[in-house]
């Protein structure tokens, strides 16, 4: 999406502007905005204004943005396309399980839109929780152009009283960033079609306020090889997965443009200042597009193989560089005598780790259908870890161990394995401090796929067992 929106920005003469939408407390943090920074920058997708430098539409993060979307909100409500919601969590879950056993669409039922003003203040004097809610029709069609699938039709029945701004005084994204394009001049919208559904929440949000719509289009989202949705849990999706791999970001760019879009040339390798030449929206293809790492590896090699000598090798340097290789000294000098004896110690570390048969992942006497829970724990685990150095996943790694009904020691014999690839290595722990969450992952999948995946009968096994011992821990 930073691709396309930065390359159409820059063929119309526009600017492309980065915002960071920190709505959700409990998943932003300073250093999943570094990473995007540092991302967006590796791939030389640089943005004209921003959280880092600033520009004529600051602030650019949510967080610091609070008294505009709630002033914005306060119009809303006063004006009668807004309102305030007290109903509970637990209300809503039992109007939301009835609803599908009837095989309604779960939407918000209106019981707060008849409060008196009288009975609303009295409730927020008596500093009652409540939220602010989207006024939507009971009756009509919603109808919106896109550019890509041109024009679109949505019943009203069908679309939630989407909550905008919630009960901590943070706004939902459908309010932020409807207030921040207005705010910021946005004339051209360039979104995942997942947002598609929510259109209509925001049309009415424009036609609430009285603005000016943009200019939409939404793109088809990646898809994995089995048609379904691109995420963490079944590729690496993280930027610095194929950075740390040796991807070179040109490479990367020109791989992900030709994702639901083409050349009119049919051309499959062209620069950037190509892309941003020939970027037509009208060419692309609304059906979702296979991220295929075969692929993405055959074009890395023609780039590679177009280089001459000089530039490969400052290139290799630099790819060595960043891998830290040097910071590993540390890991290994109780294990050698010689510097010739480091690289084979931290080989795995550095590139790719001989992958794990099934016979060396049960190795200690395991099932497989032991490993296959054990390894898939721990990828749940590593979803929830906030802060990725080996002391904070050692103590995670124990907890769900000892939550189980492994000893610790079995526990942790699969994942050494499906991490190094061998029988001996350094710890496991401080390797895969080293090796990152997003490596990590895709290793742990790559074992559990060699003992031939998790079915979708053992995977609804796994979560019920996962959400029973994670409610005994908290609890």
């Amino acid at each position: 999406m930073a691709l396309f929106n930065k390359a159409f920005a820059e063929q119309q003469g526009g600017e492309f502007i980065l915002r960071i939408e920190d709505s959700d407390k409990a998943r932003s943090s300073e250093q999943s905005e570094r990473d995007i920074l540092t991302c967006l920058s590796w791939l030389n997708l640089h943005w004209d204004e921003g959280p880092d430098i600033g520009g004529q539409s600051g602030p650019y993060r949510v967080s610091e943005r609070l008294e505009i979307y709630q002033q914005r909100c306060a119009e809303l409500v006063d004006a009668g396309g807004a309102f305030r919601c007290f109903c509970s969590a637990d209300r809503l879950d039992e109007l939301r399980r009835d609803q599908q056993k009837r095989g309604e669409t779960t939407r918000y039922d209106g019981k707060c839109l008849t409060l008196s003003a009288d009975e609303i203040k009295r409730r927020i004097d008596a500093g009652e929780s409540h939220v602010v809610r989207l006024r939507v029709p009971d009756q009509g069609v919603c109808t919106f152009e896109d550019q890509i699938r041109g024009g679109i039709a949505i019943p009203w029945g069908q679309v939630d009283m989407q909550v905008l701004l919630k009960s901590d005084g943070y706004p939902t994204y459908h309010l932020a960033a409807t207030v921040d394009d207005h705010e910021m001049g946005i004339t051209h919208i360039l979104r995942g079609d997942e947002w598609l559904s929510s259109c209509p929440k925001h049309v009415l949000l424009y036609e609430y306020f009285g603005w000016q719509y943009q200019q939409l289009c939404h793109l088809p989202l990646l898809r994995n090889t089995d048609q379904s949705k691109l995420s963490k849990r079944k590729n690496p999706t993280g930027i610095q997965y194929y950075r740390d791999r040796g991807y070179l970001p040109e490479a990367l760019l020109n791989y992900l443009a030709t994702m639901g879009w083409s050349m009119p040339d049919e051309r499959e390798q062209f620069s950037y200042a190509e892309f941003v030449d020939k970027l037509d929206l009208g060419r692309v293809r609304p059906r979702g597009p296979v991220f295929d790492t075969e692929k993405l590896d055959w074009m890395n090699g023609r780039y590679l193989r177009d280089m001459d000598e000089g530039a490969l090798k400052q290139r290799f340097i630099t790819w060595i560089g960043q891998k830290g290789v040097q910071d590993l000294l540390p890991l290994v000098k109780d294990r050698v005598e010689r510097f010739d004896q480091v690289v084979p110690k931290v080989d795995y570390l550095i590139g790719e780790r001989a992958l794990p048969s099934p016979a060396t992942l049960t190795g200690k006497g395991l099932a497989p259908e032991d490993v296959l829970l054990i390894c898939d724990f721990t990828l749940k685990t590593f979803e929830e870890v906030k802060t990725w150095d080996s002391a904070v996943l050692g103590d995670a790694i124990r907890e769900v161990a000892a939550a189980t009904d492994y000893k610790l020691r079995d526990f942790l014999a699969p994942l050494f394995v499906a991490i190094s690839g061998r029988s001996v290595a350094l710890p496991l722990f401080d390797s895969l401090a080293v090796l990152g969450p997003e490596t990590s992952r895709a290793r742990l999948r790559e074992a559990i796929e060699v003992l031939g995946g998790v079915s979708k009968k053992r995977q609804k096994q796994h979560d019920k067992r996962w959400q029973s011992l994670r409610n005994s821990t908290s609890g």
